[in-house]
């Protein structure tokens, strides 16, 4: 014990400054741009943050997996370096919840709408304490100079993307800069005032101004066992005492108290020869104890007396620890594991000191205070990259990974969508479909789960705080009353309607299109295939459409507003004036469209197709006019989203409800899978909406646009669904039994990385909830 000591203390070891005033307590004398911090003695520190996954809501084999992975990332600890891993749990201050979460009113008809959601997100808000935590890892290593320092973190930091990433594919990890990773003491120093952090290190040389005048508290003053920081009181906790035996969710129950705190674990990495001679000697130590014991013996004439218990345990125990090195794949760690948390007062500091004793008391370990110490854990337990304190106990590689720094992942980002709270750690949901790789996405769940209402949440927030166009499709009229609330146009495409689009509508004529005619003439080529249904159109008859759409459009090029006026009649004329019987056939092909009974289509649009928020009412529009329809609204919405992004640079939201029942027609689901491929260019995020996912993944064109989408929200399933989503996510078992259907609003979401359990619980008092609902006698 007094080698390892010396062994470690020679590695620690610092030069003893009395601190003056708070800025000389932060043990920090040298900052580097790109996040390496020279803390002295030629020590120099560097800050990853990493992610959360959900390690707690896994199944059994996948916690193995991803426990036997880190596992691997401790062995990869370099025994030259320090390493620290700490979890920053920071209550989000007010005035930065309402800047993220909030709506602004605008002075317009929604502010009715954005009042009562703000309630209600306030309302939700209060039951998670808006607390959030965060992970980092800081290496620290000693160097004679700063590029010899930055050499090493460049390798650890490759080292580190590969080993989180085989933890888990959604575990990401980014090395943080000299700005973010300030922010990070300025957090912990200025709860509250995370707002006003600003920090530039150029304009800081410049001016001379100390980067810690930024980041430091207005005051610290140390006592026996807590310090007082500005107007809060903390105290640093160590533990002391370990157990045999420790379970893997100590470090989640101690992390979960609702109140700032820091939880820290040193990790020191022994090399392999010198841990494997120490305990060779211990053991030879504890062989020669029992040897004399048995002598002793001898000598009394005592030959049959076994040795005794806690001697040949311990013989065991080093035998075994012994093998473990040499044989498992095991290293000898020596880890400290500090904590610290905040309070308001003296009264409710010790509450909580209590009640994290009381938790590490049920897992068999001793927590205890820090007397006169305070300020070293302090420096210990803030990712500094320092270990101040002599508190260290031997663990092997499996011993220390049980202190898994993992529990469950969260899904907040700023000024995205409300879906409700996470199931698991209640914190609110908050997501922003645009920060994705492409903002596609699916909402699924069987009838009476929440489909629709989940969907129409989204609606009301993307309407309330964007200004992104929102296009329905919806086949069994669901939402218009919500769309005509919103002051949005409700479109009621039906062959016994007054209701007109025109099919052919007017050119794409901008800088991205070299030939709108062309593009024209592959739309008209389409709908005369759809018309004919299964007779393949010929090479003469794709000649002849091409030399119609030029006869009609020339008049317009250039003059893209006058090209509406072109129409399905016109182009019935201008095959009839061709005077061939090639042209005779297309044209009686159309005439049901064009002159006939299902004439829709043939018109100039009457209504107004540009509103903000539009509703195409498709559901009596017929077997026979439903493939030709789709092909011209799916026309309409490419045209619209091309418009958006080169006129008023907006974003396009598009929903298709039931589209499983899209993909049952051959040229509209081949138009709709070219859109989803290409909305993220033209500014698009499409929805698809369905009870069951069997037949989206049955169908090739649904298989292309799931693959090809980075959000999911999955309501209740049916036994055969759920087994089709955990085949093609991985879901583990305890994942999918929130799908089970049990409570409405309660599911998964697959947002980017992330797999997130939750429950959406929407005040049936409110004035939208009456708009959104579904439910026969509340809608």
């Amino acid at each position: 014990t007094k080698r390892r000591t010396k062994y470690v203390s020679a590695r620690q070891k610092n030069e003893i400054q009395v601190p003056r005033s708070v800025q000389h307590s932060i043990p920090i004398r040298m900052i580097s741009d790109d996040g390496i911090f020279q803390l002295g003695n030629g020590a120099f520190s560097f800050v990853w943050k990493f992610d959360n996954i959900n390690y707690s809501i896994a199944s059994d084999e996948d916690q193995e997996v991803m426990f036997v992975k880190y596992c691997a990332l401790l062995n990869s600890f370099d025994s030259e370096a320090d390493n620290k891993i700490t979890i920053f749990n920071r209550r989000m201050p007010k005035t930065e919840f309402e800047q993220n979460i909030l709506y602004k009113t605008n002075g317009d008809a929604y502010d009715p709408y954005r009042k009562e959601m703000n309630g209600i997100l306030l309302d939700e808000a209060a039951k998670t304490d808006n607390l959030f935590s965060e992970r980092y890892i800081t290496t620290t290593i000693r160097r004679k100079t700063l590029n010899e320092a930055r050499a090493f973190f460049s390798r650890v930091n490759a080292d580190m993307v590969k080993y989180f990433k085989e933890i888990s594919q959604n575990c990401m990890i980014m090395p943080l800069n000299a700005e973010e990773r300030l922010r990070v003491y300025h957090d912990f120093f200025r709860a509250g005032e995370e707002h006003n952090y600003t920090f530039d290190i150029h304009a800081a040389m410049r001016h001379g101004i100390s980067f810690k005048d930024q980041i430091c508290p207005d005051s610290l003053v140390f006592e026996r066992d807590y310090f007082k920081m500005g107007n809060r009181f903390g105290r640093v906790l160590f533990v002391r005492d370990y157990p045999s035996f420790l379970r893997d969710t100590i470090l989640k129950e101690l992390t979960d108290m609702r109140e700032n705190m820091l939880l820290s674990m040193d990790i020191q990495s022994v090399p392999t020869d010198t841990a494997v001679k120490r305990v060779e000697n211990k053991l030879l130590s504890v062989e020669t104890d029992i040897t004399r014991w048995q002598q002793r013996m001898n000598e009394k004439g005592n030959f049959t007396t076994t040795v005794p218990y806690d001697r040949d345990k311990m013989r065991s125990e080093i035998k075994e620890y012994l093998d473990d090195l040499q044989n498992r794949d095991q290293r000898m760690m020596l880890v400290t594991l500090t904590v610290c948390h905040v309070a308001t007062s003296k009264e409710q500091l010790d509450l909580d000191t209590e009640s994290l004793m009381a938790v590490a008391r049920k897992h068999l370990c001793g927590l205890g205070r820090l007397y006169y110490q305070q300020e070293d854990g302090l420096n210990t337990v803030i990712p500094y990259g320092l270990r101040k304190i002599s508190a260290q106990r031997t663990l092997t590689t499996e011993s220390t990974a049980v202190l898994l720094p993992f529990s469950v992942q969260e899904l907040y980002q700023s000024h995205g969508c409300w879906y409700g709270s996470n199931a698991v750690s209640k914190n609110l949901i908050m997501c922003d479909r645009k920060s994705f790789l492409n903002g596609n996405g699916y909402i699924c769940g069987i009838s009476g789960s929440g489909k629709s209402f989940m969907t129409k949440i989204e609606i009301v927030n993307v309407a309330l705080s964007t200004t992104d166009d929102i296009i329905i499709i919806d086949p069994d009229q669901e939402y218009a009353a919500l769309v005509r609330e919103l002051g949005g146009e409700v479109i009621v495409v039906s062959p016994d309607s007054d209701t007109h689009i025109n099919a052919l509508g007017s050119l794409l004529i901008h800088k991205d299109i070299n030939d709108p005619i062309r593009l024209k003439s592959d739309f008209a080529l389409s709908l005369c295939e759809q018309a004919r249904e299964d007779e393949p159109i010929t090479s003469a008859e794709r000649s002849m459409i091409d030399r119609c759409i030029k006869k009609i459009y020339a008049p317009y090029i250039g003059k893209e507003e006058d090209s509406e006026n072109v129409t399905l009649v016109d182009f019935n004329e201008a095959l009839h004036a061709q005077n061939d019987p090639i042209a005779e056939k297309l044209a009686i092909d159309l005439e049901i469209f064009t002159t006939g009974s299902l004439n829709t289509f043939a018109h100039k649009t009457n209504v107004n197709p540009n509103a903000r928020i539009v509703c195409y009412d498709i559901k009596n529009l017929g077997q026979n006019l439903k493939p030709l329809g789709l092909l011209i609204i799916f026309d309409a919405i490419a045209r619209r989203m091309n418009d958006n992004r080169r006129l008023h640079g907006k974003f396009s939201r598009v929903y298709f409800d039931e589209i499983q029942e899209l993909y049952k027609y051959k040229y509209s689901a081949k138009l709709l899978e070219e859109h989803w491929r290409q909305a993220r260019k033209y500014g698009g995020l499409m929805t698809g909406i369905t009870q069951n996912v069997e037949p989206v993944l049955e169908s090739d064109v649904g298989r292309v646009m799931l693959s090809n989408s980075e959000f999911l929200l999955m309501l209740a399933q049916s036994k055969s669904d759920r087994e089709a989503l955990a085949s093609l996510l991985s879901i583990a078992e305890t994942q999918l039994s929130y799908l089970s259907g049990k409570n409405v609003g309660t599911g998964l979401i697959r947002a980017g990385g992330c797999l997130v359990p939750f429950n959406c619980d929407f005040p049936k008092s409110s004035k939208l909830y009456t708009l959104m609902s579904t439910k026969p006698g509340e809608s």
